[in-house]
């Protein structure tokens, strides 16, 4: 699989992303726990059929220290004891984000009185933030096919292979 163009080589594509990644310095300083935001990045690129996301989010949480286990549990969190009932409250945000088109309301109330009862309006509007981000993302990666598999957590970059490599 190839991408369709060279979207970061193009002038409005590096104008646009230097936005975007300052953005992703906001939600490493903000007030959500970064293990938290995290997997809510790695279960909306989940539904939305982001490879290059799920590749990069689970990288990046391994590298940050998660546990793989742990990771690979995120598509059946409902069923897993392994979330604490924060993180729990956020994927049901996080998941409902990414299915918006389902449900004419959005956010059900239920899962809203889920993320009221375990975090502040700073950390609400953090979650809401990285929800509508990462969205963004993946819509950018499933458009123009960017390939999964070649992200790299230490350096934060992607080097595809060409048939020549």
């Amino acid at each position: 699989m190839e991408p369709r163009i060279a979207f970061t080589e193009t002038e409005f594509a590096k104008q646009y992303y230097k936005h975007m990644l300052a953005n992703e310095k906001l939600f490493h300083t903000g007030p959500v726990p970064h293990a938290t935001m995290e997997l809510l990045k790695l279960r909306v690129s989940q539904i939305n059929g982001c490879g290059f996301c799920v590749d990069m989010h689970y990288k990046d949480a391994v590298h940050a220290g998660e546990d793989p286990e742990r990771l690979n549990l995120v598509t059946v969190w409902r069923e897993a004891p392994a979330f604490t009932e924060p993180e729990r409250a956020a994927l049901a945000l996080a998941e409902e984000s990414a299915r918006i088109a389902d449900n004419p309301h959005g956010v059900s109330d239920e899962t809203w009185q889920l993320v009221r009862k375990h975090y502040d309006d700073e950390q609400i509007a953090a979650l809401v933030a990285m929800c509508a981000q990462i969205n963004a993302w993946n819509r950018i990666n499933v458009i123009l096919r960017t390939p999964a598999g070649f992200y790299d957590p230490v350096t934060k970059t992607a080097r595809y292979r060409t048939e020549n490599d």
